[in-house]
C-alpha cells in the first residue's frame, strides 16, 4: 500500500495548496488525497493543482467530500448533492484519481419523526447513483465511518450491510482507524470488508472524542488493526488525517511527525510497498 495524507493539514493552518503539496512531497509522502470544493473550483486552479502534481511526481488518489445531504427528507436537496458529488467524480477523474471518500450525513430528529429506515433508503438510493456516475469514470467510491450517535455508518456491520445494499462493485468503504476505536470496533470486525473496501484513514485519538492526531498522541494500537488491513488483501492507500492542528504555526513539524510515525507502522506491519 502507499502512502499519503489529507492535504487540509496545511489548508486549515493557512497554507496555500501549492506550498502545501510542496511540503507533502518533500516530506516523503507517495500521494495525496485532495481537499477542495469541486463545484467552485476555477480552471485555473484545476490546472496549478495539475501542474504541480506532475512536476512533483505526487499523483492525487483521492477526493474527499462532504454531503450530509444525500439523506435530506427533501428530493431536490438530495438531487442537488448528487449532482455536487458528482462534480467531485468528474474532477476526480479529469485528476486522475482513484476514488471519491464520501462522507454521509446523520439521522435527524433522534431518529423519532422521520423513519430512519426512509433516510438509509435515500442513502442507499442517492450513493447508488453516484456510484454509476463514478463506475462510468472508472472511479471507486468510498462511504466513511463516522462513529458519531446518529450516523448513518457508524459502525463495522452497517457499513458491511450498506455496501451490500449499494450493490456496486465500486462502492466500497474507507476505513478510518481512529473511528474504528471510538466505535468500539475490534480488528477482527473488520473481516466483514472482506472485498468491500478500497481506502484507508488513519490518525490517533483519546479514545473518547474524534482527535485525528498523530500516531503516538492518542491511545489507539494501531499494529492490530494495521495486521487486519493487511488480511483484507486490497490494494488502496493509506492516508494520514490531520484536522485542526493544535499550533497551525507549526503544521510543518505537526505533518513530518505524523509521516514519520505513520512509516514505522506500516514498514512494521509490512504494508508500504
Amino acid at each position: 500500500m502507499k502512502l499519503g495524507i489529507i492535504n487540509s493539514a496545511f489548508d486549515q493552518a493557512g497554507v496555500d495548496t501549492v506550498t502545501g503539496l510542496e511540503h507533502i512531497s518533500r516530506i516523503g509522502f507517495d500521494c495525496v488525497d485532495l481537499f477542495t470544493e469541486a463545484t467552485t473550483l476555477s480552471e485555473g486552479e484545476i490546472q496549478t493543482i495539475e501542474s504541480t502534481c506532475a512536476r512533483l511526481g505526487l499523483p492525487v488518489v483521492s477526493l474527499p467530500v462532504v454531503a450530509c445531504g444525500l439523506v435530506d427528507f427533501n428530493a431536490p436537496v438530495r438531487a442537488f448533492h448528487v449532482q455536487r458529488v458528482q462534480a467531485f467524480s468528474d474532477l476526480a477523474h479529469r485528476l486522475e484519481a482513484r476514488n471519491i471518500l464520501l462522507v454521509l450525513g446523520e439521522y435527524i430528529w433522534q431518529r423519532e419523526v422521520i423513519p430512519p429506515q426512509a433516510q438509509w433508503d435515500w442513502a442507499v438510493e442517492t450513493v447508488r447513483e453516484i456510484g454509476i456516475h463514478a463506475g462510468e469514470r472508472a472511479l471507486e467510491v468510498a462511504p466513511e465511518l463516522e462513529p458519531f450517535r446518529l450516523s448513518l455508518l457508524n459502525d463495522v456491520p452497517k457499513m458491511a450491510q450498506f455496501i451490500d445494499d449499494v450493490a456496486l462493485p465500486n462502492v466500497r468503504a474507507n476505513i478510518d482507524i481512529s473511528h474504528l476505536v471510538l466505535a468500539d470496533a475490534s480488528p477482527a470486525d473488520l473481516s466483514l470488508l472482506r472485498d468491500k473496501a478500497c481506502h484507508v484513514h488513519i490518525s490517533d485519538c483519546d479514545g473518547k472524542v474524534h482527535g485525528d492526531l498523530p500516531p503516538g498522541r492518542g491511545v489507539v494500537k494501531f499494529g492490530p488493526y494495521l495486521q487486519a488491513i493487511k488480511e483484507l488483501n486490497f490494494p488502496g492507500v493509506i492516508s494520514i488525517e490531520l484536522e485542526y492542528s493544535p499550533d497551525p504555526d507549526r503544521i510543518v513539524e505537526w505533518v513530518e511527525e505524523a509521516y514519520q510515525a505513520t512509516a514505522r507502522l506500516m514498514k512494521l506491519a509490512g504494508l508500504r510497498s
